[in-house]
């Protein structure tokens, strides 16, 4: 047996005994099997009440996800001390069972035991965990009666727990807490940073950020993910270079983040750049490149119109999440590769890993491709699949998809039929698409009985670009009456169709600018750059275009 091998003759002393099997807990544990035995030794020679021991034995039961056996342990001990009654209480919360570990706490606080700074900060995090607010705030009571309000990890583990499981009024509970705070740690800053971005007070961020004393990476990482997911895709970018600036040094979660910006502005150099120094860096540190920086470089590639690139980092996935399959999907999608989009979603289904499953947004992107590539039948086929076999309830999003299919392809009527059975109303896209298709096939019927509906549902601001459609439609037919009406109402209701919006990156700069807009500095100089390039090309003997077919085009 593995205890019997390893626990030599010699030890005669009770005490080295005791430090011997404490070593096998702490070095050589590596199955239950072995933690059975060596548990057995430490019932056959009375150990089962040396606290030091027992810690580090139920730490591990736990940590094998092995709680009766733990419970048994704990129940046996005559006295258990708080260390003992940590282990359990924690891990609880790491396995998962936040009730349990509220539970246990409570069973604490009805002994003699009284709990540390250690016993408050598991239970806080238990409920950030299982979003136990009620359970949580009587924590917090107990903390301020206990006294140990001035602890500052107790203290940090309550500005989390508000920030997790309250939302924007949490935010507000946590600000009062870290205010309250007499010293506070790099952790407590980036809590209440994390926090601002999850309220969606960005400005709010900035401002924490500005303020922590010593930031660490997770500071910089969060400011850059919260800035990407909050559609301030330009500053996480600059802050990005500001880290580089500073010589701060960034990992693979920082640079996902950033790949994620990187998609949503179009830099398609810097999302090179990151993936040529992962890769290089990785091999240099014979590293393993995270999974979902990984999926990050397929959704830049794809969003930046490399789709071969981001097919090639996916195919030298040895390992894909659903998260893998679905970027891909949606990239070929989104360019119009149909049949490409099919033919990964089929690889994903007979996929032999069973941790893989497509999802809604799978489902999304194969509705999409069926759109795009007008195949109707098997359109069809895979939203019943979908609610069939799958068991997923169709969003909005599906709808529109299917919405567009049948409208793309001149089934109008199906198409109509479809959107007012639909169970929740119809937005803005659903419309789109159906509108799209009477332009298509001039069906002013159907354009009709949208146009009532159009002035109920939206907003007039959002119903815009709609309108413009419905006015395209009767004019197709000749419904000069119906054109003048539908323009007639747009300027009643004040509505007016934004203007379309471009990127282009000239020197590894980013420049945004509005459809016809000539008065833009960022315009003005897009004008120079590109007179400059084909003064150049016509040199070279090229044939170009004018800068007016670059800048100003509407959507």
């Amino acid at each position: 047996m593995f205890v019997d091998q390893e626990v030599p003759s010699y030890y005669a002393n009770s005490r080295s005994l005791q430090q011997h099997l404490f070593f096998l807990l702490q070095n050589r544990c590596k199955t239950i099997s072995q933690l059975s035995q060596i548990h057995a030794r430490i019932i056959t020679n009375g150990f089962t009440q040396k606290s030091f021991i027992l810690v580090k034995l139920l730490s591990l039961y736990t940590a094998f996800n092995s709680f009766p056996d733990a419970h048994q342990v704990f129940d046996q001990v005559s006295n258990p001390s708080t260390a003992l009654w940590n282990q359990i209480i924690r891990g609880h919360s790491v396995g998962g069972n936040s009730r349990k570990s509220v539970e246990v706490f409570n069973n604490m606080g009805r002994s003699s035991v009284l709990p540390d700074g250690h016993t408050y900060t598991f239970v806080i995090n238990s409920c950030a965990k299982g979003g136990l607010l009620g359970e949580g705030e009587q924590v917090h009571g107990k903390v301020l009666k206990s006294g140990f309000c001035s602890n500052v990890y107790v203290r940090t583990s309550l500005v989390d727990f508000y920030v997790k499981i309250c939302g924007e009024g949490g935010v507000g509970n946590a600000k009062k807490v870290f205010s309250e705070m007499p010293e506070r740690n790099v952790v407590t800053w980036n809590s209440l940073l994390f926090g601002c971005f999850r309220s969606g007070d960005v400005d709010g961020a900035f401002r924490v950020f500005e303020e922590i004393p010593e930031r660490n990476i997770v500071s910089w990482t969060t400011m850059i993910a919260g800035c990407a997911r909050n559609g301030r895709c330009r500053a996480a970018l600059a802050l990005f270079r500001s880290m580089q600036e500073e010589n701060i040094e960034f990992d693979q979660v920082t640079l996902v983040s950033v790949l994620s910006a990187c998609a949503e502005v179009g830099d398609l150099n810097l999302g090179k750049w990151i993936h040529l120094y992962v890769f290089e860096s990785c091999d240099y540190r014979n590293q393993s490149v995270l999974i979902s920086l990984k999926n990050a470089l397929i959704h830049m590639y794809a969003s930046c119109g490399e789709i071969e690139a981001a097919f090639g980092v996916f195919k030298t996935m040895k390992q894909r999440t659903t998260v893998s399959w679905t970027s891909m999907i949606t990239g070929f999608a989104k360019h119009g590769y149909g049949d490409e989009a099919l033919c990964v979603f089929q690889m994903m289904e007979s996929s032999k890993d069973n941790s893989v499953s497509p999802d809604e947004i799978t489902f999304l992107g194969v509705l999409c491709a069926c759109s795009h590539s007008g195949y109707v039948d098997e359109g069809r086929r895979y939203f019943q699949s979908m609610i069939e076999t799958f068991g997923i309830e169709p969003r909005i999003e599906h709808f529109g998809c299917m919405v567009d299919l049948l409208s793309r392809a001149g089934l109008l009527d199906e198409a109509h039929e479809l959107v007012k059975s639909m169970p929740m109303k119809p937005n803005d896209a659903v419309w789109g698409a159906l509108l799209g298709g009477c332009r298509i096939y001039k069906s002013v019927e159907v354009a009709s009985d949208v146009a009532d509906m159009l002035t109920k549902e939206l907003d007039p601001h959002r119903a815009a670009g709609y309108f413009v459609l419905l006015s395209n439609v009767y004019a197709a037919a000749k419904k000069w009456q119906d054109v003048v009406a539908v323009r007639q109402k747009m300027l009643d209701v004040k509505t007016r169709k934004p203007p379309g919006r471009s990127w282009i990156q000239i020197e590894g700069s980013i420049y945004e600018f509005l459809a016809g807009d000539r008065s833009h500095e960022n315009a003005h100089m897009i004008y120079d750059v590109i007179d400059e390039i084909t003064r150049e090309a016509r040199f070279q003997g090229c044939v170009v275009y004018n800068a007016d077919d670059f800048v100003g085009i509407e959507d």
